[in-house]
This record gives C-alpha cells, sequence and structure tokens, in this order.
C-alpha cells in the first residue's frame, strides 16, 4: 500500500461501538456537532448490508463545518478479507484528511476485536494513538437472551473502556442494575460506566490510551483482491433501481439504491417506513418536500433534514425478510 507514514503520527484513534439501533451514529453525529472548531476529523464507517447509508448521513448533516472526512467500508466486517478492505479505506482516509482525531465506527454486527487486530499492527503502531473504546449499551435489551448469548454483542463490551448506557431516559432503575450486575457476571466490575440520552456523550469520554493497546494478539494479514467493486459504487441500471441483500449473525440486511431523477412522495414514504417492523432501518431520501434522513429502531423513526445527497438509499436490517417491500417502495413515488 502507497502510504507515506511520515506525513501523519500519533493521531488520536477511538473506536465507537454497539449493537444493532443502540444510537453509534447518533452519538457520532453529536460528537462530531460539538468537536474542537479549528480540528480535522476522519470518520470510519463500517455497515453490515452492502448499500452504505451513515455516510450519507454523516456527510449530508448540517452541523458539520467542512473538518469532517467520512469514508464507508459497507458489506459487514471491516476486517473481512484479512483486513485489506479496512486498511485500504483508512489510509485513503487518513491521506485526504490528516486528521487530528480518528472515529472508527464498526457494523454493529461486526467483530471490534479483529478491528483493534488491525490497528495495533506495526504499520499503524506510528501512525494512530488508540484512545478509549466506548461501546453503547440499551440496558433493558439485558433481559433478552438474543443479546447477551450473542458473541459479538459480548465482544463489545469486553474491549469497551467505557461503556454507554444510552437511551437513559427510558430505563428503570431495574435497568440500571441489569447493566452493573451483568458487567460483574462477565468479569468486567471495574469498566466504567456512564449513562446518556440520544447519543449524548461527553468529548472528555474520548481522551486517553485505551487499555487493550498491548493486549490484541497481532496478526499477519495477506492481501487479497478485490474482484468487483462493492454494490455501493456500481453504476445504477437504467431502471435506477439497484438490490442488494445479504445474510450473517442470524439477521438479514435488504437494501436499495434509488436514483437521484426518482422523486419520492414525503408523507407515502413517512406512513410505510412507520410501518416497517425491523432490528434496524437507516435510510436518506430524496422527496417532495427535500432531502431527509431515516433512522429506526424498535423505539421508534426519526427524521431530519439534510442539506444533499446523491441518490435515494434504504438499509433494512431484521431476522425475517419482508418480499413486498420493493414494491411497497416504489408506490411512494411521486406520480404513483
Amino acid at each position: 500500500m502507497n502510504f507515506n507514514k511520515t506525513l501523519i503520527s500519533g493521531v488520536p484513534t477511538n473506536i465507537i461501538t454497539g449493537f444493532l439501533g443502540v444510537g453509534k451514529t447518533s452519538a457520532i453525529m453529536h460528537l462530531i456537532a460539538n468537536k474542537p472548531k479549528n480540528e480535522r476529523w476522519a470518520v470510519l464507517v463500517n455497515e453490515f448490508g452492502e448499500i452504505g447509508i451513515d455516510g450519507s448521513l454523516l456527510k449530508g448533516d448540517k452541523t458539520q463545518d467542512g473538518h469532517v472526512y467520512v469514508r464507508e467500508v459497507p458489506g459487514g466486517c471491516m476486517c473481512c478479507a484479512a483486513g485489506l478492505p479496512m486498511q485500504i479505506a483508512l489510509n485513503q482516509l487518513l491521506s485526504e484528511s490528516k486528521p487530528d482525531r480518528l472515529l472508527i465506527e464498526p457494523t454493529g454486527l461486526g467483530h471490534p476485536r479483529e478491528v483493534l487486530q488491525v490497528l495495533s499492527t506495526d504499520y499503524y503502531r506510528q501512525i494512530l494513538d488508540l484512545q478509549k473504546n466506548i461501546t453503547l449499551i440499551d440496558a433493558r435489551k439485558l433481559s433478552e437472551q438474543r443479546y447477551t448469548e450473542h458473541e459479538t454483542f459480548n465482544q463489545q463490551i469486553a474491549i469497551a473502556d467505557t461503556i454507554v448506557g444510552n437511551k437513559h431516559d427510558l430505563y428503570t432503575e431495574e435497568h440500571e442494575q441489569y447493566l452493573l450486575a451483568y458487567m460483574d457476571e462477565l468479569g468486567l466490575a471495574n469498566t466504567r460506566v456512564i449513562y446518556a440520552e440520544y447519543g449524548v456523550i461527553p468529548f472528555s469520554e474520548l481522551q486517553g490510551a485505551t487499555q487493550f493497546h498491548d493486549k490484541i494478539t497481532q496478526h499477519l494479514f495477506q492481501q487479497q483482491s478485490v474482484k468487483t467493486p462493492p454494490v455501493r459504487e456500481q453504476p445504477l441500471p437504467e431502471s435506477g433501481l439497484m438490490k442488494a441483500m445479504k445474510k450473517g449473525e442470524g439477521f438479514y440486511s435488504v437494501g436499495w439504491r434509488v436514483s437521484a431523477d426518482k422523486v419520492f412522495n414525503r408523507q407515502k414514504l413517512l406512513q410505510l417506513l412507520h410501518e416497517i417492523k425491523a432490528e434496524r432501518l437507516k435510510a436518506v431520501f430524496i422527496t417532495d418536500s427535500g432531502i431527509f434522513g431515516y433512522n429506526s429502531t424498535t423505539d421508534g423513526l426519526t427524521e431530519y433534514e439534510l442539506d444533499e445527497c446523491l441518490e435515494s438509499r434504504i438499509e433494512i436490517i431484521s431476522e425475517r425478510k419482508n418480499d413486498m417491500f420493493e414494491e411497497q417502495l416504489l408506490h411512494c413515488l411521486e406520480n404513483n
């Protein structure tokens, strides 16, 4: 890889992780909105699906001041294919942005320990200054075995320097007790635990060295060629619609890209999105009322206005497929 290490060194770097729908993207958007004005930040985002939505949400958010650079690694764990997709994207991002801080958001179904393995190699040891790993948790989920018995969920907790009990406004006292008891059960009673609403995390929580820097087993990664471009980068067909689907970690991810000349009826779209039952939904849409981003979890749907996007995109992660959704989505287009 052609990357001049002498130009960039000691970039403070944080991994911000957590399971599906816990609020990672909202947390990053808040951190970006409140970053030091004189700093340039870079954000490397990984998504489980092939379409890629988070980059559009972060780039289109009005809180940016022009000093935030975003790059996506869609298609599952960013360390698959021996870590090469992540390294290519990370090197390009660092070269382009020369940031004062780097935030890395692995997919909610990805393995953060493998991300740490890549970042801890000799190659990155001088380039990056690995600071605190932040793991967001919705403590209300600790009563469900599909979370507590999920390897990735527990791995995200195990690598945390700070656990953030997010959506705290929806907790009871029992939920706080569940979280502390679960940390103790995992042998992590000394891990710092804080609580947050709407992903609002103090900037000070990012600062300080991670305790995992020298505990990660180093791996040698063999480079593998990328045979076809990811779905998010392929040219759209004449129909102006492209679909991508994958399955893994017990979930389906189904996503669509829609060309910019297809404008959606906002009211029809909102009605459809409110009816979807899924673990996670993210989208950006060009509508008759402007450009909007959508973020949906089991707690409900959030809509917010964006400045720009190149095309409409939606990604749905759920335990079951909805084979009727594409037809329902197309019915939301203007003039339909």
